[in-house]
């Protein structure tokens, strides 16, 4: 979405000291604003996901929850979804969220910004939407991430795939072919590529030879 000339430092201004406060609910609203449905299409992307009841499910870059209280109720009660982040006060949200909604299947994470601090169980599926592109050493982290992975899990990725409107704050996208070669380093490879994502490249990974 493209903002007009007259109008972009004045909001550039407004929103950057808003986001330098550290203000939680102003980063809720930039998780889930502008209509965010309609692009994001997030009950198709569960759909074609296939996760089946009783999956442990990772939502790496959990926020405010857009993702995660989907994916708990795609995993169902026999199920967990770990919310991952390094967010202290949105973890803190989240946790509150899903104590309030029922959600008992959550488990909220404060992870380290080079190891999402997962159980030593494991996870069926790691899930990271829209944060792969805040991750610094990413060939790293994933190759660490990995040791978190079940036997036939998979890594799934969805990050903007061009530039956005929002990144007169700082570069908020991957290419995707940036992405499958740093996954290729880390020790994985492409499974399946979906593009019915208007903004975002959507690609599915799995451990190298398995």
């Amino acid at each position: 979405m493209a903002l007009r000339k007259s109008a972009t430092p004045g909001l550039a201004v407004l929103l950057a000291f808003l986001l330098l406060t550290g203000c939680t609910g102003l980063k809720r609203w930039a998780y889930e604003g502008f209509n965010r449905d309609e692009w994001q299409k997030p009950e198709e992307v569960i759909r074609v996901l296939d996760i089946r009841a009783g999956d442990q499910v990772a939502d790496v870059g959990s926020g405010s929850g857009y993702f995660t209280f989907r994916l708990a109720n795609a995993v169902g009660p026999g199920g967990k979804v770990f919310a991952v982040d390094v967010d202290r006060r949105m973890n803190d949200y989240l946790r509150e969220r899903a104590r309030v909604e029922g959600h008992k299947n959550v488990e909220v994470i404060l992870a380290e910004p080079d190891d999402p601090g997962l159980p030593p169980s494991g996870v069926d599926m790691i899930f990271s939407v829209n944060t792969y592109h805040f991750l610094e050493r990413r060939t790293a982290y994933f190759a660490r991430a990995g040791k978190y992975l079940r036997p036939g899990g998979r890594v799934v990725i969805i990050d903007f795939n061009s530039r956005q409107w929002f990144d007169i704050f700082g570069s908020h996208h991957t290419s995707p072919g940036a992405i499958k070669s740093e996954m290729r380093s880390a020790g994985f490879e492409l499974k399946h590529e979906f593009t019915f994502l208007p903004k975002q490249a959507f690609l599915v990974f799995a451990r190298s030879g398995g």
